[in-house]
């Protein structure tokens, strides 16, 4: 792995020279990889968008029927970290925050398996340490313009009218709101006329538990010309993402660290695909981790001052799930 000024480094430099790379940096921005011609390994399995370096899983046949048990944290374990956050919110030093938890999960297929056969639109894996099956988009580059789709809110789609339930909800109103206006805080930082084109829009996922709504803006920046040439810089200046962090984010991630306890690593960091012009990137979440022989499944869900515990502790258990 690469620490963060080599990263930066080699991001510009493959930038100004149109060399196709793949990036991955981990959610404190400490340590990552840069692949350059990433179609040309195998170490690392991506897919974004369809755009991938693996073969269709139509080549990978498997019959089996997936299962995932998790084995959750206690809900008591799950108000202590709760109860540091909301003396944050309490002490006036966040408004809102992402708490994540780290359950231990038994599952019946590998993680290639579960990267192969997953209906996701951001795929990643390392062998023999990770998978991530991420519905959410971090930054798109096209045409000189960078876009980015925070996605805050999620509910359960065979509830009753539950399009029109999650968009009236206070509390998640409140949290989406707060997020579209860090977002075009972070996009003003390194783009100029930063607008919303899209505002709560609603996307439904399949999962192995059902289907769910999921709930995300698009705000859209205009960057300079030479964009290319400065990709670490503006990268880095947008680390880590929104969603998973909170707002102001400096005094938040330390109200976090604190809550979880330990580092999370390459959960709820980004990965992406240059390929010479455009860039498109993925904030790694619904992921699934291997520490020794055990699999962790990494799930949580933003948290503001309204938030009751017991709510974010069932949405963060029900985020457990195989896309398929």
């Amino acid at each position: 792995m690469l620490n963060k000024d080599r990263i930066i480094e080699k991001m510009n430099r493959l930038g100004k020279d149109k060399t196709p790379f793949l990036f991955l940096i981990d959610f404190e921005g400490e340590n990552g990889y840069i692949i350059e011609n990433p179609f040309m390994q195998r170490d690392i399995l991506f897919s974004l968008n369809s755009i991938s370096n693996s073969p269709e899983y139509s080549q990978i046949k498997s019959s089996t029927n997936p299962i995932i048990k998790p084995y959750p944290k206690s809900f008591e374990d799950y108000n202590n970290q709760f109860e540091i956050v909301h003396q944050g919110f309490m002490n006036g030093d966040s408004f809102l925050a992402n708490l994540t938890i780290k359950t231990k999960i038994d599952i019946n297929l590998s993680l290639e398996e579960i990267f192969h056969r997953a209906n996701s639109k951001y795929k990643l894996y390392i062998k023999d340490k990770l998978v991530s099956f991420s519905p959410e988009c971090f930054v798109k580059i096209i045409d000189n313009k960078i876009s980015t789709y925070p996605m805050k809110g999620t509910i359960d789609a065979s509830i009753p009218n539950a399009e029109k339930v999650i968009l009236n909800d206070y509390k998640e109103t409140c949290e989406h709101n707060t997020i579209v206006d860090l977002m075009r805080n972070d996009l003003n930082m390194i783009s100029s006329n930063v607008r919303v084109e899209r505002f709560r829009y609603i996307d439904e996922l399949k999962t192995s538990r059902g289907g769910i709504l999921q709930v995300s803006s698009e705000i859209v920046g205009d960057l300079d010309n030479d964009f290319n040439s400065k990709l670490g810089d503006i990268i880095f200046k947008l680390l880590p993402a929104g969603s998973i962090s909170g707002a102001p984010k400096l005094s938040t991630i330390n109200i976090i660290r604190n809550s979880e306890k330990e580092k999370r690593g390459c959960y709820t960091g980004v990965f992406g695909l240059f390929n010479g012009k455009d860039l498109d990137s993925a904030v790694i979440i619904r992921y699934i981790e291997k520490e020794d022989d055990n699999y962790y499944f990494r799930s949580g869900g933003g948290l503001t001052i309204n938030s009751n515990p017991k709510e974010e502790y069932k949405e963060a258990i029900n985020k457990i799930y195989l896309p398929f």
